[in-house]
């Protein structure tokens, strides 16, 4: 257990479910403060709530992260409830298909306001608490696909995916000289509801492409979240680990 984020602040974007959720209860279970943000706040409290359950300290919010608007309002919130922010985890994201061809621009915007301009606004909303915090970091859930590989229906994902790391080099810089690092976790596959909700077919054959033979988890990516956050993490910023059980080393399956 990282002992260096106990007591901290944590802000989890699109934590009802999924890796969010998993952040969550990552970042609860070692002992921080956190605030689980959906945009159902029905959906939030229920995960907040059974982190408390198990014995940890989280509350739930509800923001839509592609508003400006609402994050600013969210930091408020949060700020009001615990005092301050010491890690922001930026993880909302969706993954709708879509062929390019077919492509509509709406469809277009949607994934690219949800999963990479709300990485500047989450940073903005949160920049002026991070700049009082001890230790702060943002970080952000990109993912493999884009950055690393390419995969049929999810050029937009792919777009956005990439566009997160180049922010997050540019803030990395930029945010250096008030001691705030930004870095970022690559999922590869990860057993999920949605990756479950593609099918058996497609979780079967995600599964034979990882040498490690097995999806990875929700817990997989939190621990890599959580040491990016921790105290032992403070010299590095600007840089991405991959999570995906060697998914993308082989040549072919």
């Amino acid at each position: 257990m990282i002992k260096s984020l106990e007591g901290k602040v944590v802000v989890v974007t699109g934590a009802s479910r999924g890796i969010g959720k998993g952040i969550a209860r990552g970042f609860s279970r070692a002992g921080a403060r956190v605030a689980v943000v959906s945009r159902s706040l029905a959906d939030a409290q229920a995960v907040a709530l059974a982190l408390q359950a198990e014995g940890g300290l989280a509350r739930g919010f509800a923001a839509d992260v592609i508003s400006k608007a609402a994050l600013d309002e969210l930091a408020a919130a949060v700020v009001k409830a615990w005092g301050g922010v010491d890690i922001v985890c930026a993880n909302a994201g969706i993954f709708p298909s879509g062929a390019i061809a077919d492509l509509r621009e709406d469809q277009w915007d949607d994934v690219m306001n949800t999963n990479a301009r709300s990485a500047l606004f989450s940073l903005q909303a949160f920049l002026p608490a991070l700049r009082e915090s001890r230790a702060p970091r943002l970080v952000l859930t990109s993912s493999i696909t884009g950055p690393i590989t390419g995969y049929p229906g999810w050029a937009h994902y792919a777009a956005s995916k990439a566009a997160q790391l180049g922010f997050m080099r540019t803030a990395a810089v930029e945010l250096a000289p008030l001691g705030i690092t930004v870095n970022a976790v690559l999922p590869g596959n990860i057993l999920t509801e949605g990756l479950s909700g593609m099918g058996a077919d497609y979780v079967a054959t995600m599964t034979a492409s990882v040498p490690l033979r097995r999806l990875g988890s929700v817990d997989d990516i939190a621990a890599a979240a959580m040491f990016l956050a921790s105290d032992e993490a403070a010299f590095i910023t600007g840089q991405t680990i991959v999570v995906d059980g060697g998914q993308t080393l082989p040549e072919a399956l």
